[in-house]
């Protein structure tokens, strides 16, 4: 079965919202047999679900922590993309890539680890495609192609057009006739990414502690939506225009503003100018009430910390300029550190952890040190210089002028003491 560590995953996603539905199928489905893990690979766990997942989680972290990853870590990365562009979950070394296993939620994630490492912009552009071909009309994404939208892929997808510099309201499927993959290209084009993402928010018509929430996908036989607190929080750092890592300075010292609903003019759907806010005063509604954490409640099975829901609603505020509002969270996460990384040894808690220290400007060298551990040897650190051959070179070559000063010193007195000894013994 898979687990909450594929943040968005297909089952997953499906047992959020149907609950107990879910559940018979994944249990009757037989156990894949656990795959090696590769050299290069961060963490030592089957890597099926999770591996490009985690990999990237880690390459953007460690980049963010001024460590260089090595080369078989981004190299594996690299080549875990399809011809196509896409990237599936996990493919083992040496196996065809078949469309059908590439998902948006791996892509997007592995577009924002090359855009953050850098230096891979045709691998970034052929991602930023592959979004653009697998877009659906309504400008949503699905966590496979050809199925129906979800808010937790599209929001994902909006992370990665983000860090790529796309435009999200420039990306829609493009009509009969063209193929360009933006907005207004040709007959029938469809909605753009940032409607995509709208469809699934909950505006005025909803009770007022739902508003600005976000559904996992509309009921498919009313359409109407129910808040979803996973893919509110997935969908929050795209509402708020941020991608993986986040950083940055702004700070609003005030609350997120919940949507205003004073009479029945307001519109149909929440306008992107006001998404991130509105998730904002939600999320931060549902932390306060929740003691600094948000839950995860599923049909048959009693509430549980969300640890990753409550790790992508402090990212989202920090985004929006609410650091204020998510500090208790990132307390809160702080706190159960061993429980959610399973003591360091879980790599995508461990690097989503260190992404929310880090956006919250915290002291993270000791997350640094364990999500290090989890890898191959970097090639660099903050601490240790990348070219450890030119930092040799100017210790030599200060070394031999240093030798060279010694050495006319002690010329110098020499010929002084000589010549003392000459004045007092004129027979020398």
């Amino acid at each position: 079965m898979l687990t909450a560590a594929r943040l968005g995953a297909a089952a997953l996603s499906a047992a959020l919202l149907v609950g107990a539905a879910a559940g018979p199928a994944l249990a009757d489905s037989p156990a894949p047999t656990p795959a090696a893990v590769p050299d290069g690979l961060y963490g030592k766990s089957d890597p099926t679900y999770d591996g490009v997942w985690r990999q990237s989680l880690a390459l953007v972290a460690l980049k963010e922590a001024e460590v260089t990853p090595a080369d078989s870590a981004v190299g594996w990365l690299t080549g875990q993309q399809c011809e196509d562009g896409g990237w599936p979950s996990y493919r083992a070394a040496g196996a065809a890539c078949d469309p059908k296993t590439e998902d948006s939620n791996a892509t997007a994630v592995a577009i924002q680890a090359l855009v953050a490492l850098g230096g891979h912009q045709p691998a970034v552009d052929k991602g930023v495609a592959w979004l653009k071909a697998n877009q659906n009309a309504d400008g949503s994404w699905a966590y496979n192609p050809g199925s129906p939208g979800d808010a937790n892929s599209t929001g994902l997808a909006v992370n990665a057009l983000f860090a790529a510099r796309t435009d999200p309201a420039s990306v829609a499927k493009a009509g009969a006739g063209s193929a360009s993959g933006t907005a207004g290209a040709g007959a029938g084009a469809g909605k753009n990414a940032l409607e995509g993402l709208a469809r699934f928010q909950l505006g005025c018509a909803a009770p007022a502690d739902q508003r600005g929430a976000y559904a996992y996908q509309p009921d498919p036989a009313t359409g109407a939506l129910a808040p979803n607190t996973l893919a509110s929080a997935q969908a929050a750092l795209a509402a708020t225009g941020g991608h993986l890592p986040v950083a940055t300075s702004v700070r609003t010292q005030t609350e997120p503003k919940p949507l205003a609903c004073a009479d029945g003019s307001a519109p149909a759907t929440v306008p992107h100018a006001e998404a991130g806010e509105a998730v904002g005063a939600y999320l931060t509604g549902l932390l306060a009430a929740g003691g600094n954490h948000l839950t995860l409640t599923t049909p048959g099975a009693a509430p549980t910390p969300d640890y990753t829901a409550t790790a992508w609603a402090a990212l989202a505020l920090i985004q929006g300029g609410h650091p204020e509002q998510a500090s208790g969270a990132v307390d809160w996460l702080d706190g159960q550190e061993a429980a959610w990384t399973k003591d360091g040894t879980d790599a995508g808690a461990t690097a989503t952890l260190l992404l929310v220290s880090q956006a919250d400007h915290r002291a993270a060298a000791e997350l640094t040190g364990k999500l290090t551990a989890l890898g191959p040897a970097p090639k660099a650190t903050a601490a240790t210089p990348a070219d450890t051959g030119t930092a040799k070179k100017k210790h030599d070559g200060f070394s031999q002028y240093w030798l060279i000063g010694i050495g006319l010193l002690v010329g110098i007195g020499g010929g002084l003491l000589l010549s003392l000894q000459r004045k007092r013994n004129p027979n020398l």
